[in-house]
């Protein structure tokens, strides 16, 4: 069973897949055609199949030809199916034309769960277990991995997956071809701050007669700068960053309030608590100075990536083994990006795994990044790509099963 072979004959057609899922991306939880391709592509594929209820993901459970039906074992596969709000800028011919964009690669995501797909309805026979396909939705921001456990899909397969991994793409800053990941935190813990300040309108030539809530503003926002940097440990670091401020209507007029947001990221679950407590002191105090009031939503977003270090080391044997052991590296350290398979992970033991797709004559520490309108994916990643879901696939059921 060659599944390298196979994957590489299907090279044309998953380009072809990329392309039409690249040009038509949608948002969100909701990607009527998006689902409407997937399930067209699994279509006669031997499948168990169910769609979200509120959302258009799409389970599949593939049954294995050789599993053990006495002790049957599963190992989950992820790709995520959404798409960000970003006007497209590649200038490629397929590029969309509609507001949105896939611009973080989850069109070669799914495309690659497809291929991988497809390597393994090819091989069922020697399938010794089943293998649960996730495609999911709203990635981007909208917990859609939260609402697909919730709907049942870690027991999709009649019992709780045993294993799970997901893979991820990047335009930039990995090596082109290169699979790497790292045991522990993997990618960084995501919070929301939402933050409003009350004061006082009145004229810009008289703030005494007020109480200026843009002037509280901006001091609270170098305050949190601050705050990260002499009140966390450097080894163990916070990431903020305002990336919205709204305030006022006119130059010389003092308003009644201004609000800002924020992304927050972190590496441990103690600096969780830490934030909690300090953030909210922080901005009361800068409050209070200025006679101003403040109202903090600190919300949680997406958990910490924890990659499970068993589940890491075999991802870098298959890796190694079927593509080369220069096709594998080491990360050192996580990454601040955040990434909801955490919750999936929470659950089941596995790995999630990145691999470079910086396109040829491009340099990875200045191609355009993720979530960029002009970044660009090579589609020469995808026959691998699917060939790694499929083996991660083949050889853990192959470990798992009591004739292993």
């Amino acid at each position: 069973m060659d599944l390298r072979d196979d994957a590489r004959s299907l090279a044309d057609d998953l380009v072809q897949l990329r392309r039409r899922l690249h040009a038509r991306p949608e948002v969100g939880l909701v990607l009527p055609r998006t689902q409407e391709a997937v399930l067209e592509e699994l279509d006669g594929l031997g499948l168990e199949l169910s769609t979200g209820t509120g959302t258009t993901s799409v389970t599949a459970v593939l049954r294995g030809g050789a599993r053990d039906d006495a002790d049957p074992r599963t190992v989950l596969l992820r790709a995520d199916m959404d798409a960000l709000p970003v006007r497209e800028e590649t200038g490629l011919d397929f590029a969309a034309t509609d507001g949105a964009m896939h611009a973080c690669g989850h069109d070669l995501h799914t495309t690659a769960l497809l291929g991988a797909t497809r390597l393994l309805a090819q091989h069922r026979d020697h399938l010794r277990g089943d293998v649960v396909l996730m495609f999911q939705p709203g990635e981007e921001g909208w917990d859609g991995a939260g609402v697909m456990i919730d709907e049942g899909v870690l027991d999709a397969a009649g019992r709780r997956a045993d294993a799970a991994y997901g893979l991820h793409v990047f335009s930039a800053s990995f090596p082109a071809h290169q699979f790497s990941s790292r045991p522990g935190p993997l990618m960084a813990a995501s919070h929301g701050l939402y933050v409003t300040v009350r004061g006082q309108g009145g004229h810009g030539s008289m703030p005494h007669r007020g109480r200026d809530p843009i002037a509280a503003m901006a001091e609270m926002i170098t305050a949190l700068q601050t705050m990260v940097t002499r009140r966390f440990d450097v080894f163990d670091p916070v990431v903020l960053t305002v990336g919205m401020v709204e305030g006022g209507t006119r130059r010389n007029v003092i308003p009644d309030s201004a609000r800002f947001e924020a992304t927050v990221r972190r590496f441990s679950e103690a600096n969780e608590d830490l934030l909690r407590a300090l953030v909210p002191e922080v901005l009361e105090g800068v409050a209070r100075a200025h006679g101003v009031e403040v109202e903090v939503d600190f919300q949680g977003e997406y958990p910490l990536t924890v990659n499970d270090p068993a589940g890491v080391e075999f991802a870098s044997g298959v890796v190694r083994e079927v593509l080369g052991e220069d096709r594998w590296a080491d990360l050192a350290d996580p990454i601040p990006g955040s990434e909801d398979f955490s919750r999936v992970l929470q659950a089941v033991p596995g790995a999630f795994v990145f691999l470079g797709a910086t396109l040829p004559g491009r340099d990875p520490a200045t191609a355009p990044n993720n979530h960029s309108p002009r970044a660009d994916f090579d589609e020469a990643v995808l026959p691998d790509a699917a060939t790694v879901y499929a083996e991660l696939a083949v050889r853990r059921l192959a470990e798992l099963s009591p004739a292993g």
